[in-house]
């Protein structure tokens, strides 16, 4: 997760804030291991297209390959929550992402750093979808 932050920042610009580590169940799907979850604020002059791309190909050089055959565990995955008030609607990118109000392990770091946030699209704030939010996977902080 660390060498993620690194290369995001080297990539990207300037790290504003990072939750701390939650760890979780997985969602979606079964695993056998717990899954480790983090969100990081980076203030960027990269369009959200161009910042897809770098976060896919950093993504790729820790490892991670792409199956199509729904939720599986992987070794990094690399989000785009908000992209400040922007909307984006396209056939590989949408922002807000669009299931991020259905995942606990996403809320709880998310509202840790934002919680007055308020979604650009469902007119909510973090704090409000966490506590609306029917999800059900425990989600605790992490502690290495």
């Amino acid at each position: 997760m660390r060498k993620a932050e690194n290369e995001i920042c080297n990539r990207l610009g300037e790290l504003k804030m990072t939750s701390s580590i939650y760890e979780s169940e997985s969602w979606g799907f079964e695993a056998d291991d717990a899954f480790l979850n983090q969100v990081v604020v980076v203030d960027s002059v990269e369009s959200p297209e161009e910042v897809l791309k770098i976060i896919l190909n950093i993504e790729i050089e820790m490892g991670r390959t792409r199956r199509s055959n729904g939720y599986s565990s992987r070794i990094i995955d690399i989000d785009i929550l908000y992209f400040g008030d922007d909307k984006v609607d396209q056939e590989n990118l949408v922002i807000p992402h669009p299931r991020m109000h259905l995942r606990r392990f996403t809320l709880e770091p998310l509202v840790e750093l934002a919680p007055g946030f308020i979604h650009p699209s469902l007119n909510k704030t973090n704090k409000e979808l966490l506590n609306e939010c029917d999800d059900l996977v425990k989600v605790w902080r992490y502690n290495n």
